[in-house]
Protein backbone atom coordinates (compact mmCIF):
# COMPACT_ATOMS: atom_id res chain seq x y z
CA UNK A 1 0.00 0.00 0.00
CA UNK A 2 1.40 3.22 -1.06
CA UNK A 3 1.18 6.87 0.72
CA UNK A 4 -1.83 7.71 -2.09
CA UNK A 5 -3.87 4.70 -1.50
CA UNK A 6 -3.89 5.03 2.06
CA UNK A 7 -4.63 8.99 1.86
CA UNK A 8 -7.41 7.95 -0.51
CA UNK A 9 -8.85 5.59 2.27
CA UNK A 10 -8.43 7.87 5.04
CA UNK A 11 -10.34 10.36 3.14
CA UNK A 12 -13.36 8.24 2.11
CA UNK A 13 -13.47 7.15 5.38
CA UNK A 14 -13.53 10.77 6.74
CA UNK A 15 -16.81 11.47 4.42
CA UNK A 16 -18.31 7.87 5.08
CA UNK A 17 -18.46 9.16 8.68
CA UNK A 18 -19.42 12.84 8.17
CA UNK A 19 -22.43 10.89 5.97
CA UNK A 20 -23.70 8.71 8.64
CA UNK A 21 -22.60 5.50 7.06
CA UNK A 22 -23.93 2.72 9.48
CA UNK A 23 -21.19 0.43 11.41
CA UNK A 24 -22.53 -2.72 9.36
CA UNK A 25 -21.69 -0.93 5.86
CA UNK A 26 -18.52 1.13 7.23
CA UNK A 27 -16.80 -2.22 8.28
CA UNK A 28 -16.77 -4.10 5.13
CA UNK A 29 -16.09 -1.23 2.77
CA UNK A 30 -13.23 -0.78 4.74
CA UNK A 31 -11.65 -3.51 4.59
CA UNK A 32 -12.55 -4.39 0.55
CA UNK A 33 -10.45 -0.59 0.13
CA UNK A 34 -7.59 -2.55 2.14
CA UNK A 35 -7.71 -5.17 0.14
CA UNK A 36 -7.91 -3.17 -3.46
CA UNK A 37 -4.73 -1.80 -1.98
CA UNK A 38 -2.46 -4.93 -1.11
CA UNK A 39 -3.31 -5.36 2.88
CA UNK A 40 -4.09 -9.02 2.49
CA UNK A 41 -6.91 -9.27 5.83
CA UNK A 42 -9.07 -12.09 5.86
CA UNK A 43 -10.61 -11.50 9.52
CA UNK A 44 -11.85 -8.10 10.92
CA UNK A 45 -13.84 -6.89 13.99
CA UNK A 46 -14.61 -4.22 15.71
CA UNK A 47 -16.39 -4.01 19.39
CA UNK A 48 -17.60 -0.53 21.27
CA UNK A 49 -19.56 -0.19 23.84
CA UNK A 50 -22.95 1.77 23.97
CA UNK A 51 -25.24 3.18 26.17
CA UNK A 52 -28.13 0.43 25.73
CA UNK A 53 -30.66 -0.36 28.68
CA UNK A 54 -29.82 -3.87 27.77
CA UNK A 55 -26.56 -4.27 25.96
CA UNK A 56 -23.61 -3.16 26.63
CA UNK A 57 -21.74 -3.30 23.52
CA UNK A 58 -21.44 -4.62 19.86
CA UNK A 59 -19.35 -6.24 17.54
CA UNK A 60 -19.30 -5.70 14.23
CA UNK A 61 -17.49 -8.51 12.00
CA UNK A 62 -16.23 -9.24 8.40
CA UNK A 63 -14.59 -12.36 6.77
CA UNK A 64 -13.38 -12.06 3.05
CA UNK A 65 -15.59 -14.18 0.38
CA UNK A 66 -17.26 -15.91 3.22
CA UNK A 67 -20.72 -15.58 4.98
CA UNK A 68 -21.06 -14.31 8.68
CA UNK A 69 -23.10 -12.35 11.12
CA UNK A 70 -22.06 -8.79 10.27
CA UNK A 71 -22.85 -7.73 14.11
CA UNK A 72 -23.78 -9.34 17.59
CA UNK A 73 -24.97 -7.49 20.83
CA UNK A 74 -23.69 -8.38 23.84
CA UNK A 75 -25.31 -7.76 27.39
CA UNK A 76 -23.34 -6.75 30.59
CA UNK A 77 -20.84 -9.23 31.79
CA UNK A 78 -21.63 -10.60 35.35
CA UNK A 79 -19.29 -11.92 38.08
CA UNK A 80 -18.26 -15.37 38.01
CA UNK A 81 -19.64 -15.88 34.47
CA UNK A 82 -18.12 -18.26 31.41
CA UNK A 83 -18.81 -15.19 29.09
CA UNK A 84 -16.34 -12.96 32.14
CA UNK A 85 -13.77 -15.51 32.31
CA UNK A 86 -13.70 -15.83 27.96
CA UNK A 87 -13.55 -11.55 28.01
CA UNK A 88 -10.66 -12.02 30.86
CA UNK A 89 -8.82 -14.38 28.63
CA UNK A 90 -9.06 -12.08 25.59
CA UNK A 91 -6.63 -10.30 23.76
CA UNK A 92 -9.00 -7.31 24.08
CA UNK A 93 -8.96 -7.67 28.07
CA UNK A 94 -4.59 -7.51 27.95
CA UNK A 95 -5.01 -4.89 26.18
CA UNK A 96 -7.02 -2.75 28.18
CA UNK A 97 -5.55 -3.99 31.50
CA UNK A 98 -1.59 -3.07 30.46
CA UNK A 99 -2.95 0.08 28.91
CA UNK A 100 -1.18 -0.60 25.84
CA UNK A 101 -2.52 0.21 21.97
CA UNK A 102 -1.29 -3.07 19.85
CA UNK A 103 -1.21 -6.83 20.62
CA UNK A 104 0.59 -8.90 17.81
CA UNK A 105 1.00 -12.92 17.44
CA UNK A 106 1.68 -14.66 15.17
CA UNK A 107 -0.21 -18.16 14.51
CA UNK A 108 1.19 -21.81 13.95
CA UNK A 109 2.68 -24.56 15.64
CA UNK A 110 5.78 -23.04 16.34
CA UNK A 111 4.36 -20.31 18.16
CA UNK A 112 3.04 -20.00 21.54
CA UNK A 113 -0.66 -19.57 22.00
CA UNK A 114 -1.48 -17.45 25.14
CA UNK A 115 -4.80 -16.40 24.09
CA UNK A 116 -7.82 -19.19 23.50
CA UNK A 117 -8.81 -17.33 20.44
CA UNK A 118 -5.20 -17.86 18.08
CA UNK A 119 -6.05 -22.41 18.38
CA UNK A 120 -9.45 -21.46 16.90
CA UNK A 121 -8.08 -18.86 14.32
CA UNK A 122 -5.25 -21.37 14.01
CA UNK A 123 -8.08 -24.13 13.13
CA UNK A 124 -9.20 -21.57 10.02
CA UNK A 125 -5.93 -21.46 8.32
CA UNK A 126 -4.93 -17.97 9.80
CA UNK A 127 -1.37 -17.02 10.61
CA UNK A 128 -1.63 -13.70 11.66
CA UNK A 129 -3.29 -11.79 14.69
CA UNK A 130 -2.99 -7.86 15.18
CA UNK A 131 -5.31 -6.01 18.06
CA UNK A 132 -5.88 -2.87 18.02
CA UNK A 133 -7.59 -0.21 21.12
CA UNK A 134 -8.36 3.27 20.36
CA UNK A 135 -8.69 4.94 23.78
CA UNK A 136 -10.52 8.09 24.09
CA UNK A 137 -9.99 11.37 25.84
CA UNK A 138 -12.02 11.81 29.24
CA UNK A 139 -14.36 14.23 27.70
CA UNK A 140 -14.79 11.90 24.46
CA UNK A 141 -16.01 9.01 27.15
CA UNK A 142 -20.03 8.31 27.19
CA UNK A 143 -21.28 6.22 29.56
CA UNK A 144 -18.94 2.54 29.16
CA UNK A 145 -17.85 3.67 26.08
CA UNK A 146 -14.43 4.80 26.50
CA UNK A 147 -12.74 2.74 23.48
CA UNK A 148 -12.75 0.80 20.46
CA UNK A 149 -10.93 -2.52 20.01
CA UNK A 150 -10.41 -4.25 16.31
CA UNK A 151 -8.59 -7.36 15.96
CA UNK A 152 -7.22 -8.29 12.04
CA UNK A 153 -6.33 -11.44 11.10
CA UNK A 154 -4.51 -13.08 7.21
CA UNK A 155 -3.98 -16.26 6.03
CA UNK A 156 -1.13 -15.49 4.09
CA UNK A 157 2.05 -17.71 4.36
CA UNK A 158 4.36 -15.11 6.85
CA UNK A 159 1.57 -13.19 7.99
CA UNK A 160 1.79 -9.40 7.82
CA UNK A 161 4.33 -8.00 6.91
CA UNK A 162 5.87 -4.95 8.13
CA UNK A 163 4.09 -2.31 5.88
CA UNK A 164 1.12 -3.98 6.33
CA UNK A 165 1.17 -3.63 9.84
CA UNK A 166 2.10 0.65 9.74
CA UNK A 167 -0.79 0.39 7.41
CA UNK A 168 -3.08 -0.81 9.95
CA UNK A 169 -2.16 1.22 12.35
CA UNK A 170 -2.15 4.50 10.46
CA UNK A 171 -5.68 3.59 8.92
CA UNK A 172 -7.78 1.65 11.42
CA UNK A 173 -8.04 5.10 14.10
CA UNK A 174 -9.60 6.92 10.94
CA UNK A 175 -12.43 4.12 10.91
CA UNK A 176 -12.48 3.86 14.82
CA UNK A 177 -13.36 7.84 14.69
CA UNK A 178 -16.05 7.62 11.48
CA UNK A 179 -17.35 4.43 13.99
CA UNK A 180 -17.76 6.15 17.05
CA UNK A 181 -19.65 9.06 14.99
CA UNK A 182 -22.37 6.26 13.41
CA UNK A 183 -22.46 4.45 17.01
CA UNK A 184 -22.98 7.72 18.89
CA UNK A 185 -26.31 8.91 16.21
CA UNK A 186 -27.68 5.75 17.35
CA UNK A 187 -26.63 6.05 21.05
CA UNK A 188 -28.93 9.18 20.67
CA UNK A 189 -32.08 7.59 19.39
CA UNK A 190 -31.65 4.82 21.33
CA UNK A 191 -31.68 6.85 24.66
CA UNK A 192 -34.31 9.73 23.20
CA UNK A 193 -36.44 6.59 22.34
CA UNK A 194 -36.13 4.95 25.52
CA UNK A 195 -36.91 8.18 28.14
CA UNK A 196 -39.22 9.93 25.64
CA UNK A 197 -41.21 7.38 23.79
CA UNK A 198 -40.73 5.83 20.00
CA UNK A 199 -42.27 8.60 18.38
CA UNK A 200 -41.68 11.35 20.58
CA UNK A 201 -37.93 10.49 20.52
CA UNK A 202 -38.18 10.50 16.64
CA UNK A 203 -39.64 14.49 16.86
CA UNK A 204 -37.02 15.06 19.16
CA UNK A 205 -34.08 13.92 17.09
CA UNK A 206 -35.73 15.66 13.49
CA UNK A 207 -35.78 19.30 15.61
CA UNK A 208 -38.51 19.68 17.29
CA UNK A 209 -36.77 20.96 20.60
CA UNK A 210 -38.27 24.43 20.58
CA UNK A 211 -40.29 25.08 23.65
CA UNK A 212 -44.04 25.52 23.46
CA UNK A 213 -44.05 24.54 19.94
CA UNK A 214 -46.78 21.65 19.77
CA UNK A 215 -48.92 19.88 17.48
CA UNK A 216 -52.77 19.63 18.18
CA UNK A 217 -53.82 16.03 17.75
CA UNK A 218 -56.36 13.27 18.11
CA UNK A 219 -55.37 10.64 19.67
CA UNK A 220 -56.74 7.75 22.22
CA UNK A 221 -54.97 8.04 25.81
CA UNK A 222 -54.26 5.08 28.09
CA UNK A 223 -53.47 5.54 31.30
CA UNK A 224 -53.11 2.36 33.55
CA UNK A 225 -52.06 2.07 37.57
CA UNK A 226 -51.49 -1.20 39.44
CA UNK A 227 -53.79 -2.89 41.79
CA UNK A 228 -52.50 -2.27 45.14
CA UNK A 229 -49.05 -0.53 44.64
CA UNK A 230 -48.65 1.17 47.68
CA UNK A 231 -49.93 -1.84 49.82
CA UNK A 232 -47.24 -4.15 47.84
CA UNK A 233 -44.66 -1.43 48.24
CA UNK A 234 -44.82 -1.12 52.21
CA UNK A 235 -45.38 -4.95 52.86
CA UNK A 236 -42.63 -6.68 50.40
CA UNK A 237 -38.99 -6.22 51.03
CA UNK A 238 -37.39 -3.09 49.33
CA UNK A 239 -35.17 -4.94 46.78
CA UNK A 240 -38.22 -6.45 45.24
CA UNK A 241 -39.81 -3.65 44.41
CA UNK A 242 -38.01 -2.36 41.53
CA UNK A 243 -38.09 -6.19 39.91
CA UNK A 244 -41.68 -5.74 40.85
CA UNK A 245 -42.67 -2.47 38.70
CA UNK A 246 -40.10 -3.75 36.27
CA UNK A 247 -41.65 -7.10 35.32
CA UNK A 248 -45.26 -5.32 35.02
CA UNK A 249 -44.03 -2.41 33.08
CA UNK A 250 -42.56 -4.67 30.68
CA UNK A 251 -45.90 -6.41 30.41
CA UNK A 252 -47.83 -3.17 29.63
CA UNK A 253 -45.17 -1.50 28.10
CA UNK A 254 -44.56 -4.19 25.29
CA UNK A 255 -48.42 -4.61 24.54
CA UNK A 256 -48.69 -1.10 24.00
CA UNK A 257 -45.90 -1.08 21.64
CA UNK A 258 -46.74 -4.17 20.00
CA UNK A 259 -49.82 -3.00 18.95
CA UNK A 260 -48.67 0.56 17.76
CA UNK A 261 -48.94 2.72 20.56
CA UNK A 262 -46.01 5.55 22.42
CA UNK A 263 -45.35 4.94 25.83
CA UNK A 264 -44.91 9.19 26.86
CA UNK A 265 -44.57 8.64 30.43
CA UNK A 266 -44.17 6.41 33.40
CA UNK A 267 -45.39 7.88 36.91
CA UNK A 268 -44.59 5.72 39.53
CA UNK A 269 -46.40 2.37 38.79
CA UNK A 270 -48.75 4.40 36.15
CA UNK A 271 -48.41 4.70 32.40
CA UNK A 272 -49.49 7.54 30.27
CA UNK A 273 -49.64 6.57 26.13
CA UNK A 274 -51.07 7.32 23.19
CA UNK A 275 -52.20 5.34 19.99
CA UNK A 276 -51.94 8.28 17.52
CA UNK A 277 -53.30 8.36 14.18
CA UNK A 278 -56.17 9.99 11.55
CA UNK A 279 -58.25 6.86 11.72
CA UNK A 280 -59.89 7.00 15.19
CA UNK A 281 -61.28 3.45 14.58
CA UNK A 282 -57.82 2.16 14.00
CA UNK A 283 -56.42 3.62 16.93
CA UNK A 284 -59.41 2.64 18.91
CA UNK A 285 -58.91 -1.13 17.83
CA UNK A 286 -55.11 -0.81 18.74
CA UNK A 287 -55.89 0.31 22.28
CA UNK A 288 -58.48 -2.61 22.57
CA UNK A 289 -55.48 -4.83 20.79
CA UNK A 290 -52.94 -4.07 23.80
CA UNK A 291 -55.55 -4.65 26.57
CA UNK A 292 -55.81 -7.78 25.36
CA UNK A 293 -52.42 -8.35 24.86
CA UNK A 294 -51.21 -6.69 28.51
CA UNK A 295 -54.06 -9.10 29.94
CA UNK A 296 -52.35 -12.59 28.60
CA UNK A 297 -49.42 -11.49 29.72
CA UNK A 298 -49.97 -10.24 32.99
CA UNK A 299 -51.44 -13.90 33.75
CA UNK A 300 -48.56 -15.36 32.77
CA UNK A 301 -46.60 -13.18 34.91
CA UNK A 302 -48.78 -13.71 37.97
CA UNK A 303 -48.90 -17.42 37.46
CA UNK A 304 -44.87 -17.19 37.16
CA UNK A 305 -44.38 -14.51 40.12
CA UNK A 306 -46.84 -16.80 42.31
CA UNK A 307 -44.61 -20.13 41.49
CA UNK A 308 -41.49 -18.06 43.08
CA UNK A 309 -43.77 -16.98 46.39
CA UNK A 310 -43.42 -13.16 44.68
CA UNK A 311 -46.42 -10.87 45.58
CA UNK A 312 -48.64 -10.15 42.26
CA UNK A 313 -51.27 -7.45 40.77
CA UNK A 314 -53.14 -7.00 37.90
CA UNK A 315 -53.55 -3.37 35.98
CA UNK A 316 -56.53 -0.84 36.05
CA UNK A 317 -56.94 1.14 32.97
CA UNK A 318 -59.03 3.80 31.27
CA UNK A 319 -59.29 4.71 28.19
CA UNK A 320 -60.46 7.57 26.14
CA UNK A 321 -60.16 10.22 23.12
CA UNK A 322 -60.00 13.29 22.28
CA UNK A 323 -57.72 16.28 21.43
CA UNK A 324 -54.24 17.49 22.62
CA UNK A 325 -51.38 19.07 22.77
CA UNK A 326 -48.12 17.25 21.46
CA UNK A 327 -44.97 18.47 22.11
CA UNK A 328 -42.46 20.61 24.27
CA UNK A 329 -43.59 21.64 27.42
CA UNK A 330 -41.68 23.38 30.61
CA UNK A 331 -38.93 26.03 31.48
CA UNK A 332 -36.34 26.84 29.29
CA UNK A 333 -34.00 24.53 31.45
CA UNK A 334 -36.17 21.36 32.04
CA UNK A 335 -38.56 20.47 28.96
CA UNK A 336 -40.73 17.43 28.73
CA UNK A 337 -42.25 16.19 25.54
CA UNK A 338 -45.70 15.01 26.34
CA UNK A 339 -49.96 15.70 25.70
CA UNK A 340 -51.53 17.65 27.87
CA UNK A 341 -55.02 19.09 27.90
CA UNK A 342 -58.23 18.35 29.14
CA UNK A 343 -58.63 14.91 27.61
CA UNK A 344 -55.06 13.87 29.44
CA UNK A 345 -57.24 14.81 32.85
CA UNK A 346 -60.06 13.03 31.95
CA UNK A 347 -58.88 9.83 31.51
CA UNK A 348 -56.22 10.12 34.16
CA UNK A 349 -59.91 10.21 36.44
CA UNK A 350 -61.77 7.31 34.58
CA UNK A 351 -58.83 5.03 35.45
CA UNK A 352 -58.99 6.47 39.24
CA UNK A 353 -62.60 5.57 39.30
CA UNK A 354 -61.77 1.74 38.09
CA UNK A 355 -61.36 1.17 42.26
CA UNK A 356 -64.56 1.86 43.21
CA UNK A 357 -66.18 0.46 40.25
CA UNK A 358 -65.03 -2.59 41.00
CA UNK A 359 -63.62 -2.99 36.99
CA UNK A 360 -60.30 -3.12 35.42
CA UNK A 361 -61.12 -1.44 32.82
CA UNK A 362 -63.15 1.85 32.10
CA UNK A 363 -63.68 3.60 28.63
CA UNK A 364 -65.14 7.03 28.19
CA UNK A 365 -68.38 7.22 26.35
CA UNK A 366 -66.12 8.95 23.03
CA UNK A 367 -64.16 6.13 23.27
CA UNK A 368 -66.95 4.13 23.08
CA UNK A 369 -68.36 6.06 20.39
CA UNK A 370 -65.14 5.98 17.95
CA UNK A 371 -64.45 2.44 17.68
CA UNK A 372 -65.97 0.12 14.81
CA UNK A 373 -68.71 -1.74 14.64
CA UNK A 374 -67.01 -4.94 15.14
CA UNK A 375 -65.41 -4.16 18.83
CA UNK A 376 -68.63 -1.67 20.06
CA UNK A 377 -70.20 -4.75 21.29
CA UNK A 378 -68.07 -6.04 23.90
CA UNK A 379 -68.56 -2.27 25.81
CA UNK A 380 -70.83 -2.70 28.56
CA UNK A 381 -71.98 0.71 30.41
CA UNK A 382 -71.44 0.48 34.00
CA UNK A 383 -73.49 4.25 34.43
CA UNK A 384 -72.89 8.05 34.50
CA UNK A 385 -70.19 9.11 37.14
CA UNK A 386 -68.98 12.45 38.02
CA UNK A 387 -65.56 13.05 37.15
CA UNK A 388 -63.04 14.98 39.60
CA UNK A 389 -62.34 17.91 37.91
CA UNK A 390 -64.88 17.61 35.01
CA UNK A 391 -67.80 19.85 34.69
CA UNK A 392 -70.14 17.54 33.20
CA UNK A 393 -70.85 13.68 34.38
CA UNK A 394 -70.91 11.11 31.81
CA UNK A 395 -71.32 7.47 31.45
CA UNK A 396 -68.67 4.60 31.26
CA UNK A 397 -68.64 1.72 30.10
CA UNK A 398 -66.46 -1.75 30.17
CA UNK A 399 -65.42 -4.16 28.55
CA UNK A 400 -67.73 -7.18 28.68
CA UNK A 401 -64.80 -9.58 29.24
CA UNK A 402 -64.17 -7.59 32.26
CA UNK A 403 -67.55 -8.59 33.63
CA UNK A 404 -66.40 -12.55 34.38
CA UNK A 405 -63.06 -11.30 36.21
Amino acid sequence: MDAAQATQIVEWVTASGLSGMAETELLPEFCRRLLEAGLPIKRANMGIDTLHPVYEGRVFRWIHEAEFVPVSEYGRLSEGTEAEALWRRSPYFHLYQKGEELLRRRIGPEHPVDFPILQDLHGHGQTDYVALMQRFAAQGVIGEMDCIFSSWTTDVPGGFSDEDLAGLRRLVPALALAMKCSSLTRIAETLVETYLGRDAGRRVLSGKIARGITDRIWAVLWFSDLHGFTRIAETSEPEQIIPFLNDYSEAIISSIHDSGGDVLKLIGDGTLAIFKTEDQELACHQALAAVDAMREKIKILNEERLSRGLPVTDAYLGLHIGEVFYGNIGSRERLDFTVVGPAVNEVSRIAALCHSVERDVLVSSAFAAAVQESDRAQFVSVGRYALRGVKRSQELFTLESSLSD
